[in-house]
């Protein structure tokens, strides 16, 4: 493989990165908010409860396993008690609880998601509000995803774009999930959505209408622009970019993010009950020696007591704060 160099992660990531962009002092401010907060303050790496699950796939689905989270201070608390360096959910969530704890841990409100009330079931990202109604609630970021790939994706990237522009303006940062969806990602029993080079170029994308962060699933594959046979890839992105060692594969998403200018941050996945711990750990071990910049885990951490999901975060976190895993 290739060696590629990267600006690669630093505890004074805002001032050293982001301070020369045209991002304005409130957004600089913002980013810095994120990165001061929690058990991983001042490593330059960061830790996220993201909860959003309660329209992404119902709040039955998502808060049966433990009622508890029906109630959203309750998420809230869980991020506070996990030790995150912020907590990422619906306007609803985040609303109904502003006024008490806005100023104690940084809000990420996310502005769209996909509804499955819509029967069949569609897949489409729409916006649930405004940004300023995120600003007003004292949020320091938005979230927002983009379905890349998605028939309804140009429209999603124009909606996102101009949201985040209006972001930056009032001086919050930006957060992207950078999805991809799309049936015909599927190909001879393979499943391309979380192939490295295809996942890679959302990233790029998602970099370019100017997010801060961004948020991605960990690669599991490769070659889903040549399996597939579409759009234009090349040969040294598999030969030479990428092997198919997964810190490798992460590495290339990495390298998307404007060499990781915007940092990476991937989701931790779905829950699955007794390895979730173990696979947490691992994708962040992966994650940190790719030179990402973190973990987003949700319901690994809230479809179990809280007890049990304070411990899984701190255990996540711990990889952050280990010095002894280190970048590839």
């Amino acid at each position: 493989m290739t060696k590629v160099y990267y600006i690669y992660l630093i505890k004074n990531f805002v001032d050293e990165v982001w301070a020369g962009s045209n991002r304005n002092i409130q957004t600089l401010r913002s980013l810095q908010a994120i990165f001061n907060e929690g058990r991983l303050a001042n490593t330059g790496y960061v830790s996220i409860l993201p909860v959003d699950q309660g329209i992404e796939h119902t709040a039955g689905s998502s808060f049966a396993p433990n009622p508890i989270y029906f109630d959203p201070e309750n998420i809230v608390k869980l991020a506070i008690e996990g030790g995150c360096n912020a907590v990422a959910s619906t306007f609803g969530v985040l609303g109904a609880v502003a006024r008490k704890y806005a100023h104690k841990i940084p809000f990420v409100v996310k502005i769209n998601h996909n509804e499955l009330m819509t029967y069949p079931n569609k897949y489409d990202q729409i916006m649930f509000g405004s940004v300023r109604d995120a600003w007003n609630m004292g949020a320091v970021a938005v979230g927002a995803t983009i379905y890349f790939g998605s028939a309804e994706s140009n429209r999603q990237i124009i909606e996102v774009a101009e949201a985040f522009e209006y972001a930056h303006e009032l001086g919050m940062a930006t957060i992207l999930w950078c999805y991809l969806r799309n049936n015909e990602f599927k190909k001879d029993g393979v499943d391309y959505h979380t192939a490295a080079d295809l996942t890679s170029q959302a990233n790029h994308l998602g970099v370019t209408i100017q997010a801060d962060i961004i948020k991605q699933k960990l690669p599991t594959n490769n070659g889903g622009f040549t399996a597939i046979n579409f759009a234009k890839t090349h040969k040294k992105v598999y030969e030479e970019l990428t092997t198919d060692h997964p810190i490798d594969l992460c590495r290339y998403q990495v390298a998307n993010c404007y060499m990781g200018r915007a940092g990476l941050i991937n989701s931790g996945g779905e829950s699955k009950g007794a390895s979730d711990l173990a696979e947490a750990v691992a994708t962040a071990v992966i994650n940190k020696r790719a030179g990402g910049m973190g973990l987003i885990s949700g319901r690994k951490a809230f479809q179990k007591p809280m007890k049990e999901g304070v411990e899984l975060l701190n255990a996540i976190q711990d990889v952050y704060l280990d010095d002894k895993v280190t970048i590839a």
